[in-house]
C-alpha cells in the first residue's frame, strides 16, 4: 500500500499494489476493485480507479487518515459507548454491501479505520457475492479465523450472515478487549467457535440489555438466527443516540422506530 497523488483532481489518493508473486490474479484484483467501487457510503473507503501497470495490477482508493481499531483495541477494552456506535457504523457500512450484493468476508480490527468523520471499513480485498463459494473449495477458508462464522468453515458459502458473525465478535472485543473464545491453537479455537457457547461478557455498567442481547444473535452457530446488518445499525445507534446512513429501500421493515430520517439521502438518527 503506497500513499500517491492524483494529478488530476489534485487529492491525496492510497494505493494497492498487488505483490510480484500474485501480480497474475488481476481478475482478482478487478473483482475487488468492482466489488468496492459499488460501495458510495461514508462508511467505506471509496474506490476511484483500477488498472496495470507493466502487468501489475493496482488499485486506487480514498486515502484514509486515522489509526486501526486493532491498535485503539492493543491497550484492551474501550468505553462502550465508543465501541457500540464504531460497531453501529460497521453495520451501516454492511447494510451497503449486502444491498448491493457484496459480502466483505473478513471483519476485524484491522479493517476498521477510526478517523474524525467515523468508522471506515477497509479492504474488500476478498469480498465476494453472496452465496458465492471460495475460489479453492479445498483451499483455506477466507477471512480471518477468530471472525469467520461457523458454517464456512463446514464448506458453507459466505453470506451476509457470515459478516455479522465477524460483527458480534468485533463487538465483543470492543466491550470486553479480548475475543469471545480464547484458546492457545488456532485449531481449538475454531473447534470453540463451531461447538461452544462464547464466554460471558465482565459486568459493564450502563451497557443496555438489547445491546447484549443483539451481541449473543450475532454469534448464534446458526446462521438463520443472526440479524440483518441493517437491524445491527439501527438499533446499535439508538442505543448510542447516534447518527447511520442506511438504505432507504430497506427501512420499511425494520422493527425499530427512528425518531427522523432526513431525506433524501437516508440518514438515521436512532
Amino acid at each position: 500500500m503506497w500513499c500517491g497523488h492524483d494529478e488530476v483532481l489534485d487529492r491525496p489518493v492510497a494505493v494497492k499494489v498487488m505483490a510480484p508473486h500474485q501480480a497474475a490474479a488481476v481478475d482478482e484484483v478487478r473483482r475487488e476493485a468492482r466489488s468496492a467501487a459499488r460501495l458510495a457510503h461514508p462508511n467505506v473507503a471509496g474506490v476511484h480507479d483500477f488498472g496495470t501497470s507493466a502487468d501489475q495490477p493496482y488499485i486506487v482508493m480514498e486515502l484514509v487518515e486515522g489509526r486501526t481499531l486493532s491498535e485503539h483495541l492493543a491497550g484492551g477494552a474501550i468505553d462502550w459507548r465508543i465501541g457500540v456506535r464504531i460497531c453501529a457504523e460497521v453495520a451501516a457500512a454492511l447494510a451497503a454491501a449486502h444491498g448491493e450484493n457484496v459480502v466483505h468476508r473478513d471483519i476485524k480490527p484491522g479493517n476498521i479505520m477510526l478517523t474524525p468523520s467515523g468508522a471506515k471499513v477497509l479492504d474488500f480485498g476478498i469480498a465476494a457475492a453472496i452465496g458465492d463459494a471460495d475460489e479453492d473449495p479445498d483451499g483455506p477458508v477466507m477471512g480471518t479465523p477468530a471472525y469467520v462464522a461457523p458454517e464456512r468453515f463446514a464448506g458453507h458459502p459466505a453470506t451476509a450472515a457470515s459478516d455479522m458473525f465477524g460483527l458480534g465478535t468485533l463487538l465483543y472485543q470492543c466491550l470486553s478487549g479480548r475475543l469471545p473464545w480464547l484458546r492457545s491453537t488456532p485449531t481449538e479455537l475454531v473447534q470453540a467457535e463451531c461447538h461452544d457457547d462464547p464466554d460471558p461478557l465482565p459486568d459493564i455498567d450502563g451497557l443496555p440489555g438489547e445491546v447484549i442481547d443483539l451481541l449473543s444473535r450475532c454469534l448464534a452457530k446458526n446462521p438463520g438466527e443472526r440479524p440483518t446488518a441493517l437491524v445491527a445499525a439501527l438499533l446499535l445507534a439508538e442505543a448510542v443516540d447516534a447518527r447511520v446512513y442506511v438504505p432507504m429501500s430497506d427501512l420499511e421493515p425494520v422493527p425499530v422506530s427512528p425518531r427522523w430520517i432526513d431525506e433524501p439521502t437516508g440518514r438515521h438518527r436512532a
